[in-house]
């Protein structure tokens, strides 16, 4: 493995590593590191089949996905501007506001007949150009029973995302579904107290029509009034009432964090998922790694006047964590950099995936990127690691080797994202590696069960300044939704994919009406039992 510098550039909306001087030691990785051979190679698949493709105008930089019945929306990563990317080969002929971002809205397929879905609307582009240019639809999930699709807005970078200058302002907006599914109207906007950066939607298993949303709101702050974590309750969205009932920080448990450059100003919690029951919630904490929080009081409505603090409800003490990288302080190689952490369905697991990009947006990012782990959580305040799962890019031998060129290592991510999971099956879409399935039957020894990785698009109005400007212009990203049997996942660059699985398993996915990763509706309270 090559030795990088430490120094690092940081681009708003990305996750980046950190440094931290020599606080902690890391335990030693588990013994058994299991790489599945497949995904890296464009143009190439194994138990999936591919049912349909709608490239989106071809505009490059799609964001996350929403299904409701027959439609599916698509987000955008960057905005409305004309803004080249940082190292557009435009730039130098035309200068940097030339290069005008397609389609900037967030596009509507029809996917009534999955073999040929068609883009039947474009809608909100007037939230990412004029006064609104450097705003991002990044996240989006539709509440079914409010007939509602909300999307999370805030500002895009302009190293990363090809946006302008913009003020940080951020948003939620409520689009309605039930006036129109193909040109929704704006019905209500929610502005959280913090910035949030991802979003889970949990629906209350014993009382119908209680909807929460639990926001991450990204801060190196050790002081405990600041929010990491921001809970709202959305039960009367069409009404734009919009209670924060629970925040919480936990930075101010970690040795040193009061002083943020401890850290490289990157602990802070990334995302979360929140078992079924509501009682728990996994956290992804960056270089803090991995928790589990107590939201029982929250599940249970019990909300006392002005709010519930979190910050005492850790049922992992911050010390019994599970840790993996070199060090977690003066981190050389592979430091943890966690960005999702989900509840395996109805067994005592979670699955954590590390998301890194390439050296271009920091130095120290680049191979071997990121990758995932199961943990044991049976006891919550002494989760343990169990087992590893790699793609071949996420390998020593890889780093350095001639398929680890230069381009390679600073705009492509060979890095595992967003993951959606049945009892035995991880679904993730795992950046340049494709898309992937893990089988977990064995949590010890996850293995690949297929990959699909498409043939490229041989142009995109603007390539992605971070992750597609590489030789694999393949950029698997948002969390696979399992829709009638069907997966649905969006490629940053190339566009919607609806796909079968015929791998291990593959009635576990067959016999799902809906799933999704970042959400417990549809099959998940099945899939718990």
């Amino acid at each position: 493995m090559k030795g990088k510098p430490r120094s690092r550039l940081f681009a708003p909306g990305l996750c980046p590593l950190v440094l931290l001087g020599s606080l902690l030691t890391a335990p030693a990785a588990p013994a058994d590191v299991v790489v599945g051979p497949g995904g890296h190679v464009p143009g190439t698949s194994r138990n999936f089949v591919q049912v349909g493709h709608a490239p989106l105008a071809n505009r490059g930089m799609n964001a996350a996905l929403a299904v409701f019945g027959r439609y599916v929306y698509v987000g955008n990563r960057t905005d409305g501007s004309a803004r080249c990317g940082a190292g557009d080969p435009r730039i130098p002929v035309s200068g940097p506001d030339s290069c005008p971002h397609a389609a900037p809205g967030i596009q509507v397929v029809d996917t009534l007949n999955p073999f040929r879905p068609r883009v039947v609307g474009e809608f909100g582009a007037e939230l990412a150009t004029g006064a609104n240019l450097g705003q991002t639809s990044r996240e989006m999930r539709v509440l079914p029973d409010q007939r509602l699709l909300a999307v999370m807005y805030f500002r895009c970078s302009t190293v990363i995302h090809a946006c302008p200058p913009s003020p940080d302002v951020w948003s939620i907006r409520f689009f309605d579904l039930a006036a129109d599914p193909v040109n929704p109207p704006l019905l209500a906007t929610y502005v959280p107290s913090r910035k949030p950066h991802e979003m889970f939607l949990w629906t209350d298993p014993r009382r119908t029509g209680r909807s929460l949303l639990f926001l991450s709101t990204p801060t190196s702050s050790a002081d405990p009034a600041v929010a990491n974590l921001v809970v709202t309750d959305v039960s009367r969205a069409r009404e734009g009432v919009f209670p924060e009932i629970a925040r919480g920080n936990w930075n101010n448990l970690y040795p040193g964090a009061e002083v943020p450059a401890n850290y490289d100003n990157d602990l802070a919690l990334h995302s979360m998922a929140v078992t079924v029951d509501g009682n728990r919630t996994y956290l992804a904490y960056l270089r803090g790694h991995f928790l589990v929080l107590d939201t029982s009081d929250v599940a249970a409505g019990r909300i006392p006047p002005g709010g519930l603090s979190l910050n005492d409800k850790l049922l992992t003490p911050v010390e019994n964590r599970p840790r993996w990288g070199t060090a977690d302080g003066g981190c050389l190689d592979e430091c943890a950099e966690s960005h999702s952490a989900v509840p395996v369905p109805g067994r005592p697991f979670a699955f954590t995936v590390d998301e890194v990009y390439g050296t271009f947006t920091a130095p120290s990012f680049g191979c071997p990127w990121g990758w995932t782990r199961t943990i044991a959580v049976s006891d919550p305040a002494r989760p343990r690691i169990v087992g590893e799962y790699r793609t071949v890019p996420n390998t020593r031998e890889f780093c350095g080797s001639p398929g680890d060129d230069p381009a390679t290592e600073q705009f492509t991510s060979y890095s595992s994202h967003n993951p959606t999971l049945t009892r035995n099956l991880v679904i993730m879409a795992w950046h340049s590696s494709g898309l992937q399935a893990i089988d977990i039957a064995d949590p010890a020894r996850p293995t690949q069960a297929g990959w699909f990785s498409p043939a490229p698009l041989a142009t995109v109005a603007t390539e992605d300044p971070a992750l597609s400007r590489g030789p694999n212009k393949v950029v698997m990203w948002s969390y696979p939704i399992i829709h009638n049997g069907l997966i649905y996942v969006v490629d940053v660059r190339n566009g919607l994919y609806i796909l079968a699985y015929t791998g291990r398993r593959a009635l576990e996915v067959a016999r799902i009406r809906f799933l999704e990763g970042n959400s417990t509706l549809g099959d998940a309270a099945r899939l718990d039992r």
